[in-house]
């Protein structure tokens, strides 16, 4: 069996060397305006030298050009897609059809991975986008552990699931979505939305804090919890999905590179003894609950449960 790749998204070139040693064998990178929800900006110099640093490390580079595309950027998407190809990028990351077809007719050769936060929640799809000429898809945060599974057990493409990180709730094109709340009155109101880092919006009710960011691609309202599976890994590993993905968003370095760390035991122990790693995932549980901002719940997402927001 193939053992799954562990996918970390650095907020910076300074991440790649720790995170490679630390035991990522891949990195996710781009800028805000090609790519969706980033955990950090790389321009295009910054791309080039990520892509060979990785992979002078043995480590492979997916850019993300995944972004919401509206008229005015499809001219570009050529002449950044030549650019990607020719950084020896190991991947595309799309969600828009655009982006497949500029890729078919500038880059033919350049592998796609399907994304699109949202519908990866069936087979059908994901062998759709394989037909297309996507290698592979990543699934939806709000799918459980069972559908998971049975997308695996049908799906032609490589599959790639979220096991760490905040996922997003809510997006809007539009800025400063405060202002509809503050001009209502409503309990939810955004914090501190003068500056740059720690806005929330702040449910008072049900003492939930919602990480809230302005960037190029709009509004976005992020989950109150971080997704953790370190200690649910089997099901999926036993199934054979192809890649795990930590969601470095909103997160300083020395965590990415902390619970990197504890990812790449908890997959090592499951391919060199599916029983070390049940003994030891609770251990792992723990490690990663200390290193954890106390203002972040972990919790198994919709793993285990329906849609509820």
């Amino acid at each position: 069996m193939k053992k799954t790749e562990l996918i970390v998204t650095p907020v910076s070139i300074d991440d790649i060397s720790p995170l490679a040693a630390a035991g990522a064998d891949a990195f996710v990178i781009g800028e805000q305006r090609y790519g969706l929800r980033l955990a950090g900006e790389f321009n295009k110099d910054q791309v080039k030298q990520a892509i060979e640093l990785a992979h002078g490390l043995g480590k492979k580079v997916y850019v993300a050009i995944n972004a919401i595309f509206h008229n005015e950027k499809i001219a570009e998407l050529s002449d950044y897609i030549k650019f990607v190809q020719e950084a020896n990028a190991d991947a595309i990351i799309f969600g828009d059809p655009a982006v497949l077809m500029t890729a078919r007719e500038v880059a033919p050769n350049m592998k796609l991975h399907w994304s699109t936060e949202t519908l990866g929640t069936n087979w059908f799809s994901c062998n759709y986008w394989g037909k297309k000429g996507a290698k592979r898809s990543v699934l939806a945060r709000e799918i459980n552990m069972d559908a998971i599974v049975e997308i695996k057990e049908n799906a032609e493409v490589e599959i790639e699931v979220q096991v760490h990180g905040m996922s997003c709730m809510f997006q809007s094109k539009r800025s400063l979505l405060g202002n509809y709340y503050e001009y209502q009155g409503k309990v939810m109101e955004i914090e501190n939305r003068k500056t740059e880092k720690n806005m929330f919006l702040h449910d008072k009710e049900r003492e939930n804090k919602y990480p809230i960011f302005e960037d190029e691609n709009g509004t976005h309202i992020m989950s109150p919890n971080d997704i953790c599976m370190i200690d649910e890994l089997q099901e999926m590993l036993e199934a054979g999905v192809d890649s795990f993905k930590i969601d470095g968003i909103l997160k300083s370095s020395e965590y990415l590179l902390a619970v990197t760390k504890v990812y790449r035991k908890a997959i090592d122990l499951f391919f060199e003894d599916p029983d070390l790693y049940e003994d030891k995932k609770y251990d792992l549980l723990v490690s990663i609950e200390e290193i954890q901002p106390p203002n972040r719940k972990l919790d198994t997402g919709f793993f285990f449960k329906e849609t509820v927001y």
